[in-house]
């Protein structure tokens, strides 16, 4: 097919576990780009990929693969992100950043397309940000209902997927559960502990048959990393820089899609039925909202889909302003390669 016009497109790090699914990505949504190059580390160098039906070699990622790219989408460690990066865009690509190397750059716009995709535009450094995992898989829902409502407070738990910590974490976990399947583990005092030893990868702690209160690394008076990027990143995405937001991050032994309860405080008194007709209209939500028919998200259900499901919705009990909602959102899809197409494909619009 003749892509002549088209934009030439870079996936840096396109053999990682976001790559993998990034480039199922590109080969299911609408064909925009003209030439797209795989490019990763040295050591990947030689490998074929499949993207758009066709078999690609990766490159080892240089300056001089980087010249004619137009839109380069970076998913690499932040310390390769925070060199490459602006090398890419100063040979002229615009770059849309998977890491946090910087998602909090007053210079580098943090961009959800359902949410603030006017932000794409505003790049002076050329690069443009996409969030966290975390923050994705609920930012969609809570950004229709802050336009309406007005946000005035956050409070947030989350229930992560061990695929948040990449290939290692699903290793990790389908290890752990290969040693107690079958067994009476789980029901004395450190028994899963012995059994996985020293198998716990890159968790403090065995996920399988347990839940994990800590993600990310540490920060100051007891806060984990994961636990500020969901505060500082919504606060920034929203455009409401003194936010109250209290989170708490949790790992579960679920493969792939996180999940979140929110209470959300607003301006104003809400009502369920103004809060259902908003999401179920919202772009990239799915409203799944009937207890009684034992329908709501679950992880099981939402993994390999785009958007974000919310369920459970219902008004706080003691306070008419705030909702309590439960959401699930592919970590792996809307949470980094799927937001990170949805930019690439805004930067393209303004190319062609």
């Amino acid at each position: 097919m003749a892509r002549t016009g088209r934009p030439t497109l870079a996936v840096v790090g396109a053999t990682g576990a976001v790559g993998a699914v990034m480039l199922q990505i590109l080969s299911q949504r609408a064909d925009i780009w003209g030439e797209i190059r795989l490019l990763a580390s040295p050591r990947s160098a030689g490998r074929k990929l499949a993207v758009r039906g066709e078999e690609v070699e990766v490159a080892a990622l240089t300056e001089e693969a980087l010249d004619g790219v137009d839109v380069a989408m970076f998913d690499v460690p932040d310390e390769v992100a925070a060199q490459w990066a602006p090398i890419a865009a100063a040979r002229g690509a615009v770059v849309i950043d998977n890491s946090g190397a910087f998602r909090m750059d007053p210079e580098v716009p943090l961009v959800v397309p359902e949410v603030n995709p006017h932000m794409a535009r505003m790049r002076p450094r050329g690069i443009v940000s996409n969030p966290n995992c975390t923050t994705l898989s609920m930012i969609v829902a809570l950004g229709a209902l802050h336009a309406e409502f007005g946000l005035r407070e956050l409070v947030v738990s989350s229930y992560q997927a061990v695929s948040g910590a990449g290939r290692a974490g699903i290793e990790t976990l389908r290890a752990q559960l290969s040693l107690v399947a079958g067994t009476d583990l789980g029901t004395a005092p450190g028994d899963v502990r012995r059994a996985v030893g020293e198998l716990t990868g890159p968790f403090p702690e065995p996920v399988a048959l347990n839940v994990v209160p800590w993600a990310g690394s540490l920060r100051e008076d007891g806060w984990s990393s994961e636990e500020m990027k969901v505060r500082d990143e919504t606060r920034k995405i929203l455009g409401l820089a003194a936010l109250p937001v209290a989170v708490t991050c949790v790992r579960v032994p679920v493969l792939t899609t996180h999940s979140l309860t929110v209470h959300a405080r607003f301006q104003d008194e809400v009502t369920v039925d103004g809060a259902r007709e908003i999401l179920a209209t919202a772009p990239g939500v799915v409203l799944c909202d009937d207890p009684a028919a034992g329908e709501y998200p679950t992880p099981a259900d939402v993994v390999g889909t785009d958007p974000t499901w919310v369920g459970r919705v219902r008004r706080a009990l003691d306070d008419p302003t705030a909702l309590e909602l439960f959401v699930c959102g592919d970590n792996l899809r809307k949470g980094a390669a799927l937001n990170t197409a949805q930019i690439a494909e805004l930067v393209a619009a303004e190319m062609m």
